[in-house]
């Protein structure tokens, strides 16, 4: 027998738009994703943290960048960023226990994650805007 002949065939490219993955995989990708928008815009909220903590004129500088309609869409996404975040870590704990690791708590923990971390956000957004 060939070697060519004992192996699969196996795939020469993935395309991520066509593979259907599982809701577990769904909200551990929108995990990441979280974490990383929250780490790349650290250093705007550290800057709107110094302009609130500076002089009157700071301050009105920062009340005019965060009044900002864009200011809040970026506010809103980094509140399910943070949400979806904390809930997935909270998620992950539990499969560290060896809690609802089995395949239909796995899933319904992750589409709860992803339930919650939505209506948090949109509950929350409307405070904020």
């Amino acid at each position: 027998m060939t070697e060519t002949a004992t192996k699969k065939e196996r795939p020469k490219h993935l395309d991520l738009r066509v593979i259907r993955q599982p809701i577990p995989a769904i909200a551990s990708i929108l995990h990441r994703i979280g974490g990383m928008g929250m780490f790349l815009l650290l250093p705007f909220l550290l800057y709107l943290l110094q302009l609130s903590l500076g002089s009157a004129e700071d301050f009105e500088a920062f009340k005019a960048v965060a009044g900002h309609p864009l200011a809040k869409l970026v506010f809103i996404g980094l509140l399910w960023a943070f949400l979806h975040h904390f809930l997935m870590g909270i998620r992950i704990l539990f499969l560290d226990l060896n809690i609802a690791t089995d395949l239909k708590p796995a899933r319904a923990t992750a589409k709860a994650v992803v339930a919650l971390s939505l209506i948090l956000t949109v509950l929350l957004g409307a405070l904020l805007w």
